[in-house]
């Protein structure tokens, strides 16, 4: 009788799950290698006027050959002096374009030969569990490599301008203090978000703003160093309406806006409204907070009429407003 040949596998692992994780680093391998000699490290030294003391710093990289740099709002803001490292060693004296503080993302500048820039990719692409890389500079460590997947996408985060910034990606790809303004990159080695935040003490929740929104604003911030917005000048509260206000009105939603103050000459102020109103439309559209009021300002909206939905008690009406263009905001 033929006995059966058995034959011992002594790694815990199957040849299939072998070959997975040997391609799985292979793709981390090869972003790093794409991408990495286009990130950079900044280290910033503190204005007088910021408040701030001392130097701080952050990540950046090139996303142009000719020393365009993108990184975050937070780490370059009312620098006095920035010095940027590339990947090689080489430091050079950095420019500040812009930043927009909104979004949480700026633009520096070097003037350096022989640069190589990380293209940008198209985030309304990515999928939730999608690998992603990220590289920066944690706590000085520079250069370093993390990955993990796309967690979230459509999330909302709140500037510290006090604007909200949306469609924000979540990663579990660790971040921590100095990788702000690093790339988070895909498997084909393209940018797509810029990273910028993470929740502590919890683990695994770090976010991106989108690589389609860093365009944008790149593109504004380079073109005119500053990114246009649509202003009214209403201070304002989000608020709850009553159930039968908002039945009676046809409202679908049951917040809006409270008005707490009307800066004079403003946009608001011409329109007519008053402390106490409740905004709730704004051109044919639902306004249910102040982060609705935030998504319809924008740069299109400046110097263009539009109807005003607004609660008088329980009289609704209809304003005409030209929103102005929003003064910069002002620093924490």
């Amino acid at each position: 009788m033929n006995t059966p040949r058995v034959t011992w596998i002594s790694n815990s692992e199957t040849p299939s799950e072998t070959s997975f994780l040997d391609a799985y680093s292979q793709t981390v391998m090869q972003v790093a290698e794409k991408v990495g000699p286009a990130v950079v490290a900044i280290e910033v030294e503190a204005s007088r006027r910021s408040g701030r003391s001392g130097r701080g710093g952050g990540s950046g990289f090139l996303f142009t050959p000719d020393g365009f740099i993108l990184t975050n709002s937070h780490v370059v803001h009312d620098a006095a002096d920035i010095e940027v490292t590339l990947n090689g060693g080489r430091r050079y004296q950095g420019a500040l374009i812009g930043d927009d503080p909104q979004t949480d993302l700026a633009v520096v500048r070097i003037l350096a030969p022989d640069l190589k820039a990380a293209p940008l990719g198209d985030s309304s692409k990515l999928r939730p569990g999608q690998v992603v890389v990220a590289i920066g500079n944690p706590y000085g460590f520079q250069w370093t490599v993390t990955a993990g997947v796309v967690s979230a996408l459509g999330r909302s985060l709140r500037s510290q301008s006090g604007r909200l910034i949306d469609n924000v990606i979540q990663t579990d790809a660790a971040l921590n203090p100095g990788n702000s303004g690093g790339p988070l990159v895909n498997s084909r080695g393209e940018v797509i978000g810029v990273n910028t935040a993470v929740i502590l003490p919890a683990q695994g929740i770090c976010f991106a703003i989108p690589s389609l929104t860093a365009q944008f604003v790149a593109q504004g911030l380079i073109r005119d160093g500053s990114i246009r917005r649509g202003w009214i000048g209403v201070g304002g509260q989000d608020v709850t309406l009553h159930r039968r206000l908002a039945f009676l009105h046809g409202l679908e939603g049951s917040g809006g806006v409270l008005v707490l103050g009307v800066e004079p000459s403003s946009p608001a102020f011409r329109a007519g409204l008053q402390d106490g109103d409740v905004i709730v439309g704004f051109g044919g559209g639902r306004v249910n907070g102040i982060d609705d009021l935030h998504r319809v300002l924008t740069e299109d909206a400046v110097g263009r009429s539009a109807k005003l939905g607004v609660l008088r008690r329980e009289e609704k009406l209809e304003v005409e407003i030209t929103p102005g263009e929003a003064p910069p905001p002002r620093d924490a």
